[in-house]
This record gives C-alpha cells, sequence and structure tokens, in this order.
C-alpha cells in the first residue's frame, strides 16, 4: 500500500457535534471542511486512518476533460477550490496546474474525442484544444508511437493523493473539527423517525446530522439501516517509479499507459484500459443494475472469482449497535495489484518512450473503486432517515471531485444555495423510472 501522511487524531469523542461525517476520505474530509467554514461543530469518524483506502491510491489526476457532461460543472467548482487548496490548508497537496493530454492512437479514437469536445467541452466552455497528429506528438517528444492527435486541457492538474487528503484534515482539526481514526461507525440511533445520534466502536455522539462517506463500505453500512444504495467495486492497480527528467511534464494518457509525473521526480504510471472485477455476491445480485455500464465498458474490465467472494460472503449484513461490525474487521481494504495489468501498462511505456526505459517500478498497489451503475457518484439526503445524507460511489472520478464534491454536499446539508444542479447526483434517480446510463466517457 502507498505510505501515506499520517494525521494524529483526536483525543476524545464530542457528547454533540451539529454533524458527524463517517469516511476520512477526500469527500468525506472536503464536506467537513465545508461545513467547518459555514460554523458547524464538525467530527469525522473512520474506521482506518485518514485517506487510507482509495483516496490515497488514485491516479491523482484532477480533470475536466473525457468527464461525463453531468460531471463537468462539479468539476469546475473543484478545480477552482484545487487551485488554492494549498494556501487554503497551509500546506503542500501537491496540486499543479500542468495540463493533461489525451493522446489518440486510432482515427475512430480521434473521431471519438472530437465528438466529446463538440458535444461537451464545447457547451461547457472548457478551454481544451484538438490537437492534429503533429500537435499530438509535439506533446510528448522523443515518443516512437505516431499518434493521429489527441486532446489538451492546459487547466488541468494533479495532486498527491497521499498528502493531499492529510493535509486537509489538519486544516479541519486547526479550525473547528474533529478527526478520529480507528473509530468505526456502527449505525446511527432515531427520535421521532430522525437522526438522534450516531454510534461507534468508541462511544455515541449526539447529532441530527449523519453524512456518510464510506467509499466502497457505503452500500454496507446503508444496508443496515435498509436503505439500498446501488454499488460495486472495482480493483485498479498502480505503480510509481523512481525519479528521472525525461522532458515530460504533463499528464498523459495513451495507448496503454496513463502517467502522472509526482512531486518526487518520479511517475505514477497506471493501465488506462484495463481493471479487474474482484467478483463478489453484491456483483450478483445487483448484476442487471450494472450490466449497461459492463456493455459500455466490456474490454476494460477484467474478472476473477477468488478469494474476496468469500471473505465478502462470511461478512455481516445485518447488526446490532453493540456488535462489532465488519468495519471493524477490515480496518484497510487494501487488495493486491494486478501485476500483469501493470507490467503491460509499464512495458508499453517504456517500447513508446526511450526516456522511459530502464525506469524500475519502486512501488506496487491497488485500490476498490466504488461504482454506481452510471459511473456518476450519490450527493444526496437520504430521504426516509430525515438527517441522514450520502456522498459516495464516485466510480473512480472522487479525488478530482472531492472540493467540489464537497462543497455540494454541504450546501445540500445546510440548506444553502447549491453551487451546481444537485439533480444528477439524487439517489432516486436509480428508483424513479429515470433509466440514468454510463457515458461511453474517453
Amino acid at each position: 500500500m502507498p505510505q501515506i501522511d499520517v494525521v494524529t487524531p483526536n483525543e476524545k469523542l464530542p457528547e454533540r457535534a451539529d454533524a458527524v461525517v463517517v469516511g476520512a476520505g477526500v469527500i468525506g474530509i472536503s464536506t467537513a471542511l465545508e461545513l467547518a467554514d459555514r460554523g458547524l461543530s464538525v467530527a469525522v469518524v473512520e474506521k482506518g486512518e485518514v485517506a487510507c483506502e482509495q483516496s490515497s491510491r488514485n491516479w491523482g489526476w484532477c480533470r475536466q476533460m473525457g468527464r461525463d457532461p453531468r460531471e463537468v460543472p462539479l468539476i469546475q467548482v473543484a478545480l477552482a477550490k484545487w487551485r488554492n487548496m494549498n494556501q487554503r490548508v497551509g500546506a503542500e497537496t501537491g496540486f499543479r496546474q500542468c495540463g493533461i493530454v489525451y493522446l489518440s492512437e486510432s482515427d475512430q479514437q480521434l473521431a471519438d474525442r472530437e465528438e466529446w469536445h463538440r458535444e461537451v467541452a464545447v457547451p461547457y466552455k472548457l478551454k481544451t484544444k484538438l490537437l492534429g497528429a503533429k500537435e499530438a506528438q509535439a506533446m510528448v517528444p522523443g515518443c516512437l508511437r505516431a499518434w493521429a492527435g489527441g486532446l489538451h486541457t492546459a487547466e488541468d492538474g494533479r495532486a498527491e493523493p497521499f498528502i493531499a487528503v492529510p493535509a486537509m484534515a489538519r486544516a479541519l482539526q486547526n479550525s473547528s473539527g474533529m478527526v478520529f481514526t480507528q473509530c468505526a461507525a456502527r449505525g446511527v440511533e432515531l427520535s421521532g423517525g430522525k437522526i438522534s445520534s450516531l454510534v461507534t466502536e468508541k462511544g455515541v455522539i449526539k447529532t441530527d446530522t449523519v453524512i456518510v462517506a464510506g467509499g466502497y463500505w457505503t452500500r454496507r453500512f446503508l444496508g443496515n439501516l435498509k436503505v439500498d444504495f446501488p454499488q460495486t467495486g472495482v480493483v485498479n492497480s498502480v505503480l510509481r517509479t523512481q525519479a528521472r527528467d525525461t522532458g515530460i511534464n504533463h499528464t498523459f494518457s495513451g495507448y496503454k499507459y496513463a502517467v502522472r509525473k509526482r512531486l518526487d521526480g518520479g511517475f505514477t504510471v497506471t493501465h488506462n484500459k484495463y481493471s479487474l472485477a474482484d467478483l463478489t455476491p453484491g456483483h450478483f445480485s445487483q448484476f442487471f443494475r450494472f450490466l449497461p455500464l459492463l456493455q459500455v465498458d466490456s474490454k476494460g474490465v477484467k474478472l476473477r472469482l477468488g478469494r474476496r467472494f468469500f471473505q465478502e460472503l462470511a461478512m455481516k449484513t445485518r447488526w446490532r449497535l453493540d456488535q462489532v461490525t465488519p468495519f471493524e474487521l477490515v480496518r484497510v481494504l487494501d487488495p493486491a495489484p494486478v501485476n500483469s495489468i501493470l507490467n503491460d501498462a509499464l512495458n508499453a511505456l517504456q517500447n513508446d518512450f526511450p526516456a522511459f526505459q530502464g525506469l524500475a517500478s519502486v512501488d506496487r498497489w491497488a485500490g476498490m473503486i466504488d461504482a454506481t451503475p452510471d459511473a456518476v457518484p450519490v450527493i444526496d439526503q437520504i430521504e426516509k432517515i430525515p438527517g441522514l445524507f450520502v456522498a459516495s460511489g464516485f466510480s473512480g472520478h472522487g479525488f478530482g471531485l472531492g472540493p467540489g464534491a464537497g462543497q455540494l454536499m454541504a450546501e445540500i446539508v445546510t440548506g444553502d444555495r447549491p453551487c451546481v444542479d444537485p439533480k444528477p447526483f439524487r439517489l432516486a434517480r436509480f428508483r424513479d423510472g429515470s433509466k440514468p446510463m454510463p457515458s461511453t466517457g474517453l
């Protein structure tokens, strides 16, 4: 697993808080920061450590380019916040507006990207530029592969996941917020049909507002409350390399690889086509819900039936609030990286770029991406339980969207005017006949 910048937790649970956030990933911490800025007393409870799962294991991309159009207004809000994040938290988060390039290896792929540019970038006034073959080649000097063209968004950027979220958590602690790690949430108590407290393994916090930002664990937590949350998981593998000056500073994706330069001078490298669906009972019980998403990305997801199926089969789906929960038994979900996928990406990168040849990988890890059936997050209140809110299902987009999602979630909680239209992120879209479909994406 990646080396995370550890956050020292607060010591004593408060008797009461205006709001309690379940999950100390980028979404939970961003939401808590926004609520604290609005004058609320906020506590964040986390079963493991701050950003110990997907929030520290992601690619570190902060991009507008290639997004589902429903997410574009939210990423615009998020990027405005990322650009000021170092100043906002008084610490280094690694954010740099480096620009991102999508390289097209075929005329068909270029045509698809031209369509996205026409249908999404132009209407939303994104400063994304279409690249011809020569322009694309100039973006990646020394590359041996010929490109048909591409897309370039100079305003997109990158950040360092393993330090960014901890820095945000410390900023929360330096204001009016509290962060409690190794403190799993077990469930909520109700009074008059409304939230009255959150029960954790370490005690009870009285509150009338609970925001669940539990990543992959959200479905299981809400399931114990008899709230159906459509969500499944996909394992994505990542490696980092030793430092080297390759002459390429912007983030880029092409052929089989996606590459981001790191603050330490090395690179984060992933496969831009393949992830692994480590099958669980949830994949089978929700098969028809997720069939549209599987059809959109049927070639990009490898299926495996292994130990994870039986591990999750043995997990409780219902428990009392005085019982040990699955969250206390699995403090950190740490899937093994799929080395065959990473080797394929690194070999392709080194074959195409002499500057990367001989560059060794010094660390490898994987994370569990939590996905919804349309690959768009849920940021909403739970209507059947007043005072309960959810921000989850970010489908691999949560790190970049995090600061914007936190603002929107806080605005929904407080009743403030939302920064973007919240309708695309409502939970009811999966049961009200809307039949939301995933974007083909880029």
